[in-house]
């Protein structure tokens, strides 16, 4: 899953932030935790990767492969076939890198949770 900026997007799980300190330091008067389900919008999306020109390659032989595959001549649909697998290593690689994207959200509550992951959220 990819977010953009400006789209809406729901807490898919309890979040436990920590201790919450005021007072004399080191005085502990509470913990903070947001709650699934709270919503916000994403305001920046960090260390999302461009995608490689063999991902591109394999997401169009994938398509094509998908789209036409079945009308093909059995040499050729063979041959686009070992395009696509060839290529599968450096999609998957991809995918895990698109992963790790974090995104800075604001909450509707006033909070700011940045540098969050973005499978901890869900689009809406």
């Amino acid at each position: 899953m990819t977010l953009e900026e400006g789209r809406r997007v729901r807490l898919a799980e309890d979040l436990a932030i920590g201790e919450a300190f005021a007072g004399e330091p080191g005085a502990s008067v509470g913990y903070l935790s947001l709650a699934a389900g709270l919503e916000g919008t994403v305001e920046r999306v960090d260390g999302e990767l461009e995608p490689s020109a063999e991902s591109r390659e394999y997401q169009r032989l994938r398509a094509l492969f998908e789209d036409y595959g079945h009308t093909m001549p059995a040499a050729s649909r063979d041959r686009l076939e070992a395009q696509v697998a060839a290529l599968e290593p450096e999609w998957a690689a991809q995918q895990a890198r698109t992963d790790r994207a974090t995104v800075r959200v604001r909450l509707d509550n006033g909070f700011v949770l940045d540098q969050a992951r973005q499978d901890i959220l869900t689009p809406l």
